[in-house]
Order: structure tokens, then sequence, then C-alpha cells
């Protein structure tokens, strides 16, 4: 079945070579973007001044049985809201606005559609054109609809947190404590990995079962046990940090339990309450767990599965509703093969475990990142934020941050007290690196050859380091592109980028 054929009054535009005058560029222009249209779309019609179907082009004529037509010709020449359900075409010939972006369902399925009215030279309507943009909207457009509800999730978690927060804030000027000092907000990234540790914290937070937090120092434990406090139905009581490590192990006992009054010589007469009372209604969170020594981990298993503590010098049991989140940077798993960490107080605390990706492997954050610290970084020293070239930034990116974000923050704060410039460039970056005990390049492993009898590296290892991170860059991307033949979202997603990182990347390789 062919199309019929286009409308005598469509511009031609120039039929012998490309049209030199304004005028018939214009028409030329406007002919091309019909036929474009024509031909990437599902479907496109053409109605006149009174509404009257005028041409159809190919593709639309697959809807005409579902529209209860046999042939083309039983369909031209008909109003077209009598044989068109639910159009909205007579609208545009009314009023002369077009709607570029809207939903149609009739007999033969849900569209997306545009209706674009069509003016004369005196700027009179003269009639419309009706597109279909997709006929399967449900799977289609599945890609942007998820990110919407993605969106839109995380934007009612945010407003969730913000009301807990706001709850937090007021109970604690009444109670004279503190509130949370981080939200899920604060944890900065989009890369696949950091939305999925949210996604788990938030899932945590809904709960009130013990939360073990693992990952290396400076990823970020401590702020995502605040945040999780924050957005538990305990946002209203306290949360009370202990950091392990840094208490000696004799006063790590009173330091959790209490003591009882007098319960030693110069002791305080009134006593004096731990950790687990003064978290009471709240969350404990209990930083470097893996650095308790074992004598008091049965004594901290006993709390955890009674419910209840005994103070020091003291012979009475004292209650407590506390919700435990644990953090360390040790592997416990060999701690509890090498005998340093009961397995049982283990499993207790590994009800709901999150693990926090070091920095190397969510690089693509590391963009935002700097531009959060380096804004703190000024707003602290009470200067203007520095900017950063994009060759320092691509340095940032290429390096292993042993430490983390801690470590990133370092170096920034480096940079920004030295610098007199407003931005900071590759040179001094390197040199802060350099000087900060960063390997920019892996050292040679002891056993090795001596520099004097290493021959040469090849000359692609002596160009600058941004310029050897472009070429890495630019090779992943090519051989993503390769593997999903072609397919730039797929691409981005296996290089755990957004799409609009790799759109920017590919415009700076063409």
């Amino acid at each position: 079945m062919q199309a019929s054929p286009a409308p005598a009054d469509l511009p031609a535009g120039a039929s012998d070579g490309l049209p030199s005058d304004a005028q018939g560029i214009l028409e030329l222009a406007a002919r091309s973007m019909f036929q474009l249209f024509s031909s990437i779309s599902q479907g496109m019609f053409l109605v006149d001044r009174t509404g009257r179907i005028v041409w159809v082009n190919e593709g639309y004529q697959r809807f005409l049985p579902a529209l209860g037509f046999d042939s083309l010709d039983q369909f031209m020449g008909h109003m077209v809201e009598d044989v068109i359900p639910n159009t909205q075409m007579r609208r545009v010939l009314e009023t002369g606005e077009a709607y570029l972006i809207d939903l149609l369902t009739n007999r033969a399925g849900t569209f997306v559609v545009s209706r674009i009215p069509l003016r004369d030279e005196q700027d009179a309507v003269i009639g419309a054109i009706g597109i279909v943009l997709f006929d399967h909207p449900e799977t289609t457009l599945q890609p942007l609809i998820s990110k919407f509800a993605l969106m839109q999730r995380d934007l009612d978690d945010a407003r969730r947190e913000l009301a807990a927060q706001r709850q937090s804030l007021d109970k604690a000027k009444g109670a004279g404590s503190r509130p949370s000092k981080y939200t899920f907000t604060s944890f900065i990234g989009t890369s696949a990995t950091a939305v999925e540790v949210k996604r788990q914290a938030r899932r945590a937070a809904q709960s009130s079962s013990p939360v073990l937090i693992l990952g290396e120092t400076g990823t970020g434990k401590e702020l995502l046990a605040h945040a999780i406090h924050a957005a538990s139905s305990r946002a209203g009581g306290p949360l009370v940090s202990v950091n392990i490590a840094a208490v000696p192990d004799t006063l790590l006992e009173a330091e959790f339990f209490g003591v009882a009054p007098g319960a030693f010589t110069g002791a305080d007469r009134r006593g004096r309450d731990g950790k687990f009372k003064l978290a009471d209604g709240g969350s404990l969170f209990l930083d470097e767990i893996g650095d308790m020594p074992l004598a008091l981990q049965a004594k901290l298993l006993r709390a955890l599965q009674e419910g209840e503590i005994e103070p020091l010098g003291s012979n009475q049991l004292v209650p407590f509703n506390v919700r435990v989140i644990a953090a360390t940077s040790r592997d416990l798993a060999a701690g509890m093969r090498n005998g340093k960490f009961r397995e049982d107080l283990y499993y207790r605390l590994n009800v709901l475990p999150i693990r926090v990706p070091p920095l190397r492997e969510r690089r693509s954050d590391i963009p935002a990142l700097v531009e959060v610290l380096t804004d703190d970084i000024a707003l602290r020293g009470g200067t203007a934020p520095l900017e950063i070239s994009a060759e320092a930034l691509e340095l940032l990116c290429s390096q292993a941050w042993r430490g983390n974000i801690r470590e990133l923050r370092n170096v920034l704060e480096q940079c920004a007290m030295r610098s007199d410039a407003t931005q900071i460039e590759l040179a001094l970056l390197h040199k802060v690196l350099a000087e900060s005990g960063v390997d920019l390049m892996a050292a040679a492993p002891a056993g090795t050859p001596s520099a004097a009898t290493v021959p040469a590296p090849p000359p692609q290892l002596l160009r600058p380091m941004a310029l050897q991170v472009a070429q890495l860059e630019h090779d992943a991307i090519a051989a993503a592109l390769t593997a999903t033949h072609g397919n730039k979202l797929a691409a981005a997603r296996m290089l755990g980028i957004s799409r609009a990182t790799l759109y920017q990347r590919l415009a700076q390789d063409a």
C-alpha cells in the first residue's frame, strides 16, 4: 500500500542545485524537515484548515485497520475527530497552539504524539500536522520512565530525611543534645556503586537491626552512620559515637557501660553513665569495631543479646534501648580466622552489612566530590572557591587515593593554601601530590635491575600524565562502544559513567 501523494501546497524548494537566496534555503529546509519527520516517525498525517484529512504517510496506514478502515480511500477526506478518537487536532486548528508532546489513547493503542499547526505567509492557520512519535511508549520510553521514577524516589527520600532532620533538630533543642551532622544527600556520588550504597543504607534505616559498615579509611563510613540514624525512626533520639581505636583498652568497659557511684577510689560519687545509657532511645555508633579487645567483645555480645548492661562496680542490670551501627576498616573475616574477633559477635553485628567502595572504584564521582570539597574548603577559610583546570582534574581522577576522600580533601586543601591564583593548575597539583608521598607511577618491585641497566621507557610513557589518562579514557570508551555495538547508553553503564559524561568525552575526541 502506497502513501498518498504529498500535498501540493508544500514548498518545492530549488529543483536544480542548492539555492543561494534566503527564501530558497528556507523552502528547501521546510521540505527536508517534512520528509525527515515523515521517515523517522511512526506515522504522520495532515489536515486542512477545516479539519479534513488530506494526506497520510505510509507509516500511519498500519493503524487504519485498528481504527476500523480497510483502505486508505475510506479514511481520506473525513473530519479528523470522526475517524481518530480522542484527537486534539481540532483544538490546534482553533487556537493555533502546538502540542509537542502528548499521550493519545484510542482503539489503535497508546501513542506519544505531536500536533503542529501550519501557517501561511500572513500567519493564518491553514492546517495541522499530526505525528506519532512512539507507538509503544511503555517499552520505548522505559529508560526515561525508570530514570524519572528513580529521581522521584530520591526526591521523596530527601523530603523524608529533611522532615526527620527537622524533627530531630526540634527535639535536640529541647533536650540539649546534638542532631545528626549528615544525611544521605551528604554522600556525594552518582556512580552505580555510590547509588547502590545509598540504596542499601536507606533500606537499613527502615530497620532496627544492627548495621555493619565496611570500608577503607576515609570512605565515609561515619557519614553513612549519621545518615542512617537521621533517616530512621530513632532520628528524634540521640546519636552517640565511640571511636574504639581512640580509647585505651583499660577505659573501654567504663566508656561503654558506665561506672557506679564510688565504684573505686577516686571515682565520682554520682557515678558516670556509659555510652549505652547515653544513647538510650537512639543509635550507638561503634567506629573501628575491629579494634575491640577480645575480653570486651564477650561483654558487648551479651549486652546486645540481653538488652541490658551492668555498670562497673554495680551488681544491678540496667536495661537499654539502642540501635547499634558498627563500622570497621579491618578485615573481620581474617580477624575471626586469626582468633582476634569473635564469630558470635560478628554474626550478631553482620545483620545488615554495607560495603562502602574505595574512591578508586568510583572514579566518576571524583569531579563532583572535588566541587563539593573545594566549596567547603573555601567556606571554612572565608575565601572564594578555587576552580580546577581540566588537566589537573584528570590527574586527580587517575590516582589510587589510598586515603580515599580524606586524602583527596587534604591534597585540595594544600593546593588552596599554596595557590596565588583562582585556579588549581596541573603543575601545582603535581608538586603537591609528589610532596605528599603519592606515587604517581608504580614503583619498581624489589630485586629489579638498577636504573642504569633498565632500558629507557617507550616514548608514549614520557607523555604528560593528563595525555596518558585521556588516551586510556579514549581506548576504554572505544572498547565499550564496540562491545555494545554502538549503544551509548549501554556503553555508559558498562563504564560506570553517565551518558552525559560519555557524550562529553566523545565531543572532546571529535
